[in-house]
């Protein structure tokens, strides 16, 4: 950060960069940060493949519901959770996993 870019891309990504600059390397303080973002790429690849193959959703609502239960069952699958008991607590009225706290 401390070279100052000539080129109008190269002074836009420093700009972009000095707000995140205390979390751009934190992967490397903490190991249980992976240092890409593939399991994120891994968790839209089904919804991915939908789309191709179906040549995307026929409704707005539709294409809501089925991008809502694949991020549920994503992150329940991160906690260790089975599909459906992901689900489960996703719409039980308990504490849930999936709610900030």
């Amino acid at each position: 950060m401390s070279l100052a870019p000539h080129h109008r891309d190269g002074i836009r990504l420093r700009k972009r960069y000095s707000g995140l600059i205390d979390n751009l390397f934190l992967f490397l303080e903490d190991a249980t940060i992976p240092p890409t973002n593939n399991s994120s790429e891994q968790a839209i690849r089904m919804s991915v493949i939908f789309r191709r193959v179906t040549n995307g959703f026929r409704s707005e609502w539709g294409r809501d519901l089925f991008a809502a239960v694949r991020s549920v069952v994503n992150t329940g699958k991160r906690q260790g959770l089975t599909a459906y008991q992901s689900i489960q607590q996703a719409l039980s009225t308990d504490p849930s996993l999936f709610c900030p706290s």
